[in-house]
């Protein structure tokens, strides 16, 4: 199986299907400038300390960050968080696939 990102920003999966996506930020990389919200509110937000986080279900997942604190993107906002990374100055978003494999 083999996930690229294309340049237009959309995801290709061979052999298999995403399945579930799921988004974290490193805060030592973030900037602060907010693009992610821009992209996405309802998955980013910034905190008072000026810096990203990623909420699920409007709790913030990230306080103080790390993977260990993995918020699950639902399908409708995937594209939305896609964008979001590619769109990062601080280049601090992780977004991570679960990927179901064809079957043969």
């Amino acid at each position: 199986m083999v996930v690229d990102l294309l340049r237009d920003g959309r995801l290709h999966v061979s052999q298999g299907n995403v399945r579930r996506m799921r988004v974290w930020i490193d805060q030592d990389l973030c900037t602060g400038d907010g693009l992610c919200v821009d992209h996405c509110h309802d998955v980013f937000t910034l905190l008072e300390d000026g810096i990203a986080y990623v909420i699920q279900g409007g709790v913030v997942m990230n306080d103080p960050g790390g993977s260990s604190s993995l918020a699950e993107v639902e399908s409708r906002y995937q594209q939305n968080v896609i964008d979001a990374a590619i769109a990062c100055p601080g280049e601090c978003i992780f977004i991570e696939l679960g990927v179901i494999p064809d079957r043969a």
